[in-house]
Formats: C-alpha cells, structure tokens, sequence
C-alpha cells in the first residue's frame, strides 16, 4: 500500500502527514490492518526499539469536580460510584507511589480531581514530590492537577516535579459539547505554561466520545503543534452515571488504527496507552504495543486496570521490554540540549502484500453493550483505602 510506504517514510524523518493522510488510516479496513500496524510500528521501532515504558497513577483527591466534562466519572453531577476522598497525605501518596516503582514503574503521576490547583494545594503537592523523590532516587514525577494560574508550574518543578500532564482531549471544534466550564484554549495555555517553565509537557486525546474522524485528526495534530514529549491515548471508559454512559462506539481495530495515526503524526513523542484498554483493545492489547512505547501499570484514577502482572506478562509474551530507570525515554534530539534538529534518516520502508483469492471471513459477532459494561469496574483498592494498590 503506497499510502504506508509514504507514511513509514515521513515518520523515519519526522516529517508530518499531510491531514489526507492521517485521515486515510483511519479509513483503513480490517483486512488491511496489520499491515497498518506493521507500517506504524516500524516508526515506533526507529525511534524507541522495543522498549515499553511503565507509568503509574496516585490519585491524591477523588470526585467532587466542578468541572462539567460529560467523559468523567468525577464530574460535577456525576452519579458513577467511586471512591471520593479529599487529599491523601504525603507519606500516603508516596507508599502508594512506591508500590507502583516497586512493580517497574519510571514514572509515577499525580493526579488530583478539581479546576486547578490552589497555592495551598500546590505546597501540598510538593510535599508530596519531594517524599516521593527521596524514598525513590531516579524516579520521575508528572503532576496533573488541572489548569494553572501564573507561577505554579514553576513553583513545581522547583519542586522537583519532571513533567505537567493535561489533556486536549478533543478537537477545538468539538470541545463545547463535552465541557462548557472551560475551553480548548484554556488547555492549550496550561500546556504551554508548562513548557514554558522547563517542564516536560504531556497531553493526550480521549477516544470513542462520539467524535469523527475529522475530529480526531484535528485533535492529534493540535498536540503535534503543541510538541508535548508524551501523548497519551485514552479510550473512553462509559461510566454508568455520566451523560457519556451509553457512548460505545470503538472496535479493537478502530482503536488500533487511532493508536497507528497517533504514531504517524507524533512519531518521535512518548505515545501513551492510558486509559480504556482493557475494555476496548482486551485480547489485542498486545497489538498495541507495536504503536505506543509506553503504558500505565494496574488501575487508573477511578477504575480498576490489568493486573500488574499480566501488564508485565503481556510485554513480555509479546517481544517487548521494561524500559529501565537508567535509560532515557526520549530520542536524543528531543533530549533539551541536543541540538540536533536534523533527525534519523535511516531504515528502509516496507511493503504490503495482500493476500490473493482469500477465502470469504468468517465474521464474529462483537461483544454486546451489556457484556462491555462488565469490564468496567469502579477501583475500590489502593489510593484513598485501606486496601493494597494493583501492581
């Protein structure tokens, strides 16, 4: 297929699709889709090997947003059954980060539910930053706390905090219909108050909102602008409970094809897969792997995630390997200080060869509503309980 020859081409010299072309792999079929992961991961290959990176969640302050985002189980109105606490203590923060390291974490994030910090708040965040960076010498430290006044990112990283999290989450034209108490732009300047004070950024998409294509593809190279050095992909997690609860609308192809267009337009960027996996990839999550170099290990903010020792399992049984503390996530070039803009122009591209006179697909029926709804499950365990975290 001469549309991936040119894709795996312009992702080994991190030259940018054109929107026709991202477009085109969302418009991929079925039968061309490992030829489609293959393509993708090439890319992904050239630039991270086959190293996998592992993040872990701490949620310090549960539910009780008053933030209207239809997608959230913590939304203001939100009727989903999760666990609410305000915030954890430090030393609580940084036992339940230690679980997460303990079970091959390099990044622990943390995260907390509300508009934006207060400066009380961000003092208890660096607190909690430094309890962790002294019990874990190496380890890096995302915070993702919401959108930023002025002068608290740099009050972070001061801190000791390695990067800032927040999500776009979707295109700018469709913002509005999942949030009405802030907007796109308000997103795009937190980023870029991050970046400004020496933080690495990380910003993401939700999938499976609704969206178009178009969307999609809007959204992707937003952040491509934007230049994060992680994105991650989440899948939306319907939450009984928010106005999004009946919203089921990926495949696990679809989501693979989200995850190769992903890496295509961002292919030198820590590509993330973050939330939903289990509930829309499920048995192909391996396949993904061949897209994205980085995951989160066990539960998420709200709902309970893999086992940790399946994550590491799968990564393993697939061919891949935990990227350890000593490596450096990043290709050199997007290392600060570098200076090398010319990138890699090494590695041939592949070729497709579709199969002849195939016979006719024996055609599966995808699991019902009813049986996806059962892969949600509320996170009862870790952060916020008496319980042992999930990894």
């Amino acid at each position: 297929m001469e549309l991936l020859n040119t894709l795996v081409d312009k992702g080994l010299r991190r030259e940018l699709p054109t929107r026709e072309e991202a477009l085109a792999v969302l418009a991929t079929s079925d039968d061309e889709l490992l030829d489609v992961v293959a393509a993708a991961g090439k890319v992904r290959r050239q630039w991270f090997g086959r190293r996998v990176k592992l993040n872990y969640l701490v949620n310090l302050k549960s539910g009780l947003c008053p933030e209207d985002c239809s997608y959230c189980s913590q939304r203001l109105g939100s009727k989903a059954e999760i666990l609410k606490y305000t915030w954890i203590k430090p030393d609580d923060a940084s036992k339940a980060a230690a679980a997460g390291v303990a079970g091959g974490a390099k990044r622990v994030c943390l995260v907390a539910s509300g508009r934006g910090p207060t400066d009380k708040d961000v003092d208890r965040v660096s607190e909690t930053i430094s309890a962790i960076k002294e019990q874990n010498e190496g380890i890096e430290v995302c915070a993702c706390l919401g959108l930023l006044s002025e002068g608290q990112a740099g009050r972070l990283r001061e801190a000791g905090a390695d990067a800032y999290n927040h999500n776009l989450n979707t295109s700018e034209a469709t913002y509005g219909d999942i949030c009405t108490t802030h907007d796109f732009s308000d997103r795009v300047t937190t980023v870029q108050q991050a970046q400004a004070a020496g933080l690495s950024a990380c910003s993401g998409l939700i999938a499976g909102m609704g969206e178009t294509d178009a969307d999609l593809v809007d959204v992707v190279f937003a952040l491509r602008a934007l230049d994060p050095d992680s994105v991650p992909v989440n899948f939306l997690i319907p939450f009984e409970g928010t106005p999004l609860a009946e919203e089921w609308n990926l495949t696990p192809q679809r989501a693979l094809r989200i995850l190769a267009m992903t890496r295509f337009v961002c292919p030198d960027v820590e590509v993330r897969l973050a939330g939903g996996r289990e509930v829309h990839l499920r048995s192909m999550q391996p396949l993904a792997l061949h897209l994205v170099n980085s995951i989160f290990l066990g539960d998420y903010l709200t709902s309970e995630g893999q086992a940790g020792k399946d994550d590491l399992a799968m990564i393993a049984d697939a061919g891949f390997e935990v990227e350890g503390a000593d490596t450096t996530t990043l290709p050199e070039h997007r290392v600060p200080g570098c200076g090398d803009e010319d990138g890699c122009h090494g590695g041939a591209p592949g070729a497709c060869h579709p199969a002849q006179d195939a016979p006719p697909a024996t055609t599966v029926p995808a699991p019902s509503d009813e049986a996806r709804r059962g892969l949600v499950s509320v996170r009862r365990r870790g952060a916020g309980t008496e319980l042992p975290p999930n990894v």
